[in-house]
């Protein structure tokens, strides 16, 4: 209903969530979450931090996970899968430890022993949360 519910442009960017996310064994539901909470689907985002697009991919994680093009969806959205990927394998499936590395870096998870005590980051987490409805990750059936 959710993904139904939103703009011709914006559908297309979550459609490509759904289908690309259980191939990454990644709960589509959590990589809405995610799209929606760092860009709003919207492609061409840039944070002042200079991550850009769907997933809001900074440079040294789009390098990490061979995006060579951030601004262009697909890539972008592979690149961000991947990530959540490695996050969940490294964190247990905990959502709130994934998603707190995810805004603020697995370092900073790990320095404090999970979510750190950034304001951003807490609320971060609890909008994942919020959507997601789940503290730990299912894993799509495939």
């Amino acid at each position: 209903r959710f993904v139904k519910a939103l703009p011709a442009d914006k559908r297309r960017h979550a459609l490509l969530v759904q289908k690309l996310a259980p191939r990454f064994k990644v709960d589509p539901r959590l990589a809405l979450a995610i799209v929606r909470t760092e860009s709003n689907f919207d492609a061409a985002a840039r944070s002042p931090k200079n991550a850009l697009g769907l997933m809001q991919l900074i440079p040294d994680t789009a390098e990490r996970f061979g995006v060579r093009d951030a601004l262009d969806p697909e890539q972008n959205v592979r690149g961000g899968l991947a990530y959540l990927r490695w996050l969940l394998e490294r964190f247990e499936g905990d959502v709130a430890l994934v998603s707190a590395a995810y805004n603020a870096g697995e370092r900073t998870v790990q320095q404090y022993g999970g979510v750190p005590p950034y304001a951003e980051t807490r609320e971060y987490v609890r909008r994942i949360l919020s959507f997601y409805r789940a503290t730990r990750h299912e894993r799509p059936a495939r």
